[in-house]
């Protein structure tokens, strides 16, 4: 018999909860510098895939809207109002452009990391199964040599 208490209350070592967000995966990701440059807001930092999460609203298929038909609008009715407003649209045009095709490039680099991620990931989960197994193997075969821990 040993001399160590057999009461449930002795002191485990066990780890703390780890924050799932503050876990950094190594991997070999270096994504194109121009593909960083174009999912970056111009004058801003650069995009991060590693850090940056898009919600749930950002990531819903948009739906397919419907264009106007072109109404035509006869040379004597375009004044100076007419040219304002048209050029007050196509700028509106080019930014709302501009927005969408920025978010298309961002998520695409993210989704890229987050691929790589998941492979490095996956082989992480196969290695540490694999470990487990063996650990479970030496567990049992040392419970049935010298009874249940």
């Amino acid at each position: 018999f040993s001399s160590e208490p057999t009461d449930k209350t002795t002191e485990r070592n066990t780890p703390s909860p780890i924050d799932p967000d503050a876990i950094e995966v190594d991997i070999n990701f270096q994504p194109d510098p121009t593909d960083l440059v174009l999912s970056s807001v111009p004058g801003g930092e650069l995009f991060n895939p590693r850090k940056h999460k898009f919600s749930d609203e950002e990531l819903k298929p948009q739906p397919m809207i419907k264009k106007a038909k072109k109404v035509f609008v006869p040379d004597e009715q375009k004044d100076d109002k007419y040219w304002s407003r048209r050029k007050k649209n196509n700028l509106a045009a080019k930014r709302s452009r501009d927005a969408r095709r920025l978010k298309e490039n961002q998520i695409t680099v993210r989704a890229s990391f987050l691929e790589r991620e998941n492979a490095a990931l996956r082989q992480q989960v196969a290695e540490l199964r694999k470990d487990c197994g063996r650990c479970k193997n030496i567990v049992a075969r040392y419970e049935v040599k010298y009874g249940p821990l």
